[in-house]
């Protein structure tokens, strides 16, 4: 099994409920739903959504070339480069890493519509725009090419979000309204892998206190 690639392709249904635990941190308060985590210094962080997918490389290879597609349209510039120089060195197929691609974005929209069930329900905003609690996007509109799955410098994955999608998963999570959750903001993090014909992805979407800047 080769690590840092991965792809998935199902559909996270914005309207369906997921199932989630909750338990109590030993320290401070910890209400509501999440999972907690003790880092070093007793700082808590929260987990709020977890998200997995898997594709199958053939089908999807099938998919992304086919005359007319659409699929490739759903990556970024930045994806397809780094995906494609992935495929020359690896001497392999680009839909292979691709498709990992696909599967940290399919996930991460997995791990993002679990966090806001945890909040109190509200009727989805869409194109962009909700309160804590709302769903900013349907599927028909969600910004895939805005979700990035990108390789940092050492070979990592890591997802970045464009201006206009990171506003929409803070305003989605209440991260911006007064409160004692407004020194905290999310943070994904993905895994990627493949094996033979199968891509998956498996993303965390936690919240971590924001880092602090001397003399501010």
């Amino acid at each position: 099994m080769e690590s840092n690639e991965s792809g998935a392709h199902s559909v996270c249904l914005f309207h369906r409920r997921p199932m989630i635990c909750s338990v109590k941190a030993r320290q401070g308060r910890a209400g509501g739903c999440g999972k907690y985590i003790f880092k070093e210094r007793d700082e808590i962080m929260s987990l709020m959504g977890l998200g997995h997918d898997v594709v199958d490389i053939s089908g999807f290879s099938q998919q992304l070339n086919e005359p007319g597609a659409r699929l490739r349209a759903l990556f970024s510039t930045r994806e397809l480069r780094q995906a494609a120089l992935r495929a020359r060195m690896k001497h392999d197929d680009e839909s292979l890493h691709l498709a990992a691609r696909w599967a940290g974005k399919e996930a991460v929209l997995k791990a993002w519509c679990e966090a806001i069930a945890q909040l109190p329900r509200h009727t989805n905003a869409g194109e962009g725009s909700a309160r804590a609690g709302e769903y900013p996007y349907t599927l028909d509109d969600f910004p895939w090419r805005e979700v990035e799955i990108l390789d940092d410098s050492r070979g990592c994955p890591r997802v970045i979000l464009s201006v206009k999608a990171s506003t929409a998963l803070t305003d989605s999570l209440g991260v911006n309204e007064p409160g004692p959750g407004q020194n905290r903001m999310p943070v994904f993090h993905v895994s990627l892998s493949h094996d033979g014909s199968v891509a998956s992805a498996v993303v965390i979407l936690q919240m971590e206190d924001r880092p602090e800047i001397d003399g501010i």
